[in-house]
Parts: C-alpha cells; sequence; structure tokens
C-alpha cells in the first residue's frame, strides 16, 4: 500500500492521527513560529492569517502531548482554547524575565498527571534565565517535566528543546545536555533540531541507542517523508526533517506522521507538526 503524498494532504480534512485511547499516547512536536508583527513581510506568515489555521489543526488532533517551539504567551491562549478544557501547559519565555519565545510542554491532565518540571537554559549556567554560552548569540532551553500517566499508571519523562540554528558547538553541547537529563523512566525528547539526518547534531543525539527516531525506527508511516521546514510552501521529500520525536528505551512506537495539512488553502506555520503514538512499558521503540 503506498504512503498518502504531501498533494493529497493538501485537500484533506479532519484529522490526521487525532485523540488517542488509552495506553496510546498521541504526541505531535510543532514550531509554532512566533508572530514578527510588522517584520512579517508575507500575509502567508503574519499570526492574523495563520491563528484560526493553528486553531483549527490543534482542536482537530488534539494531542495528549503538544510540545511547541517559539511560542509566546498571547498565541497559548489560543493554543489552550483550541484544545479544550484539562489541557494545561509548563515552561516560559526564554529571556531574562522570563519573557519572549518558550519550549512549553502542552499535556492534557485528564491522562496525565504532572509530577514535577524545570526549564533549563542550554548555557554554562543552566539555572541562570537567558544565559547563553557556546556560540548562540540568543538564549536556547529545554524543558524538562515527569507525568504519571493516569490510565496505565506509568512513568514518562519528556523533554522538548529548540536547538541553535547558526552554531553549530551551540548544538553538540545542548545535544550533551539534553542526554544527560534523560534518566530511568521511558522519556520523550522533542524539537526543532535545526539539523538533518547526516549533521553531527542527530548523529550526537542517536549515539549509543540511548535515544531512536520515531520515523526511521518507529510504527506505521501514515504520511510521506518530507522535510519538515516547508515555509509555507509545498513540502519537498528531498527536504530535511529539522523537527522530530525521539524515545527512550521503554517507549513503543506505533504509529508516525509528517502533517503536511492545508487549512483554507495554507499552512498554520512556517514548520509541520510531527505526530507519534506511542505506549509505555511494552517494550522499546526499535
Amino acid at each position: 500500500m503506498s504512503h498518502p503524498t504531501a498533494r493529497d494532504r493538501d485537500v484533506g480534512r479532519g484529522p490526521l492521527v487525532g485523540p488517542v485511547a488509552p495506553p496510546g499516547l498521541h504526541v505531535m512536536t510543532f514550531n509554532l513560529r512566533r508572530p514578527l508583527g510588522r517584520l512579517s513581510g508575507r500575509r502567508a506568515d503574519r499570526w492574523s492569517h495563520r491563528r484560526p489555521r493553528a486553531r483549527t489543526l490543534l482542536a482537530d488532533e488534539r494531542p495528549t502531548l503538544l510540545c511547541l517551539q517559539e511560542a509566546v504567551p498571547h498565541q497559548m491562549r489560543d493554543v489552550l482554547a483550541a484544545l479544550g478544557p484539562g489541557h494545561r501547559f509548563v515552561g516560559h519565555g526564554r529571556g531574562r524575565q522570563r519573557t519572549g519565545e518558550g519550549c512549553p510542554i502542552v499535556y492534557d491532565s485528564r491522562r496525565l498527571e504532572l509530577i514535577e518540571w524545570r526549564q533549563h537554559a542550554l548555557s554554562e549556567h543552566p539555572d541562570q534565565d537567558g544565559s547563553r554560552s557556546w556560540g548562540n548569540v540568543i538564549p536556547r532551553i529545554a524543558v524538562a517535566a515527569r507525568f504519571r500517566d493516569v490510565a496505565t499508571g506509568s512513568r514518562l519523562g519528556v523533554l522538548n528543546t529548540h536547538l541553535d540554528p547558526f552554531s553549530g558547538r551551540s548544538r553538540i553541547r545542548s545535544v550533551a545536555y539534553v542526554r544527560a537529563l534523560v534518566g530511568d523512566d521511558p522519556t520523550i525528547v522533542t524539537g526543532d533540531l535545526n539539523a538533518g539526518d547526516r549533521s553531527r547534531t542527530v548523529g550526537a543525539l542517536l549515539a549509543d541507542d540511548l535515544l531512536v527516531d520515531t520515523w526511521t525506527n518507529g510504527g506505521h508511516r501514515l504520511t510521506a517523508a518530507v522535510g519538515t521546514f516547508g515555509g509555507y510552501r509545498m513540502p519537498r521529500p528531498e527536504g530535511s526533517r529539522l523537527d522530530r520525536i525521539l524515545v527512550s528505551e521503554g517507549l513503543t512506537v506505533d504509529r508516525v506522521a509528517i502533517n503536511a495539512r492545508r487549512i483554507d488553502g495554507d499552512w498554520p506555520s512556517d514548520h509541520l507538526p510531527v505526530q507519534a503514538v506511542v505506549r509505555v512499558g511494552e517494550g522499546s521503540a526499535a
């Protein structure tokens, strides 16, 4: 059976994955694209244009775990309104005053009970908000959370990050820090890595099989392989998968997807969401 193509999803309606019943967990990583105001030259890039599309996407998909990048506070109000009652989030802005864009982890509190969480600056001073090291010009962060699955009683770790697009040194040092955060619980790592399949960054992140990529080592692919940075254009099979969902041992991956759906003729962001359905406590993804 052939996979759906990006163009098939162009005219598709409704969810690609949608709500998932236990023991499955629907995970989505999504660079929401921060609003640029007057700097948004293209209409497709303006939040006022993208906002209803983002809300439709999230209302249709309703992931159990939604890991965002580039999200700012007023966008989070739209995110929570789209997902409906019971969804909460952890994480704050990356700046010194905890302002600006962040990497929040949004979760369905009816399914996942939050045990603890912490935001880390990806720098030599991880507890110092807004700190920068390793060659990145702007602050970079990782948000870490631990949950208990109310339906199964299983414990789950979640790490969400957005690596620097310019400094390879920063990405490598950040990857080492993120890997060190992976604990004994089965863990999901999500983010915009700003690095492709053959990069040193991805190689370092996947070293020693601590983590595996759900797209290459997971379950059934619901969609074609395309680059996840679409730039409001038709996704290309030869494009880089900058956005990923990775899992540690103890997680089984049932389904994976790169969601190239257009809504009312356009995309909700310049990045495409990546989605996976996983189960805790039933072996590993590999």
